[in-house]
């Protein structure tokens, strides 16, 4: 008997947020590790994304806590904040760099990388791990207008998986979501937060 492929998933945290949003659907993180726990040996699941420090409440952190404690690998690094030209309060982080260390690093050990994200960016170092010997499976969707994933990133990789085929599998009942909204009256809405970096308050991943 062949032995299990070794795989391992990167996920960009706020890109893939933005993508379920497109379409319309909130995410259970349970449910998505043991779907790919399904698929081969999962040698690690990665979540990479963005704090800001200076908010008196992250709406993220309960999300980032969970991950910690529920078989992921939560990278990461404190957004930074500036005034544009308008006198407006920015905040500005990406990922980029700290994923692709671990992917080049991690890429020797592994047979299949499934990468969460339709960032173009990261079209040459799927070119570089692919070259390592190691499949690339990009998860983003081609089911939006646009698409959410580039031209090239689709491209360049082994295999495109689009996330509205993966919905039944690894989204959250809807009636859970206004179940744990009607618990938590009056909560503090934190726009913000919900559009930069993937989670709202009573957003965190359903325990099972």
């Amino acid at each position: 008997m062949a032995a299990s492929p070794r795989i391992a998933l990167f996920i960009d945290g706020a890109n893939l947020y933005a993508t379920s949003k497109q379409l319309g659907f909130d995410m259970d993180y349970r449910r998505l590790l043991r779907e790919f726990q399904g698929r081969g040996n999962l040698i690690r699941a990665f979540y990479f994304t963005t704090l800001v420090e200076s908010e008196e409440y992250s709406s993220i952190r309960p999300l980032v806590d969970w991950l910690d404690y529920n078989g992921y690998r939560v990278i990461t690094k404190a957004a930074k904040e500036f005034t544009d030209a308008t006198g407006r309060r920015r905040v500005k982080g990406n990922m980029d760099i700290e994923l692709a260390i671990e992917m080049l690093e991690l890429a020797p050990h592994l047979d299949q990388i499934y990468l969460f994200s339709g960032d173009g960016d990261f079209r040459p170092l799927v070119e570089a791990v692919q070259r390592k010997g190691v499949k690339v499976s990009v998860v983003s969707t081609i089911s939006t207008n646009p698409p959410m994933v580039s031209d090239e990133l689709r491209r360049q990789c082994d295999d495109f998986v689009d996330l509205a085929q993966l919905m039944p599998k690894i989204g959250r009942d809807p009636a859970e979501r206004i179940a744990r909204s009607a618990a938590a009256p009056g909560a503090p809405a934190n726009p913000s937060l919900e559009r930069r970096y993937g989670i709202r308050q009573g957003d965190e991943p359903v325990e099972g």
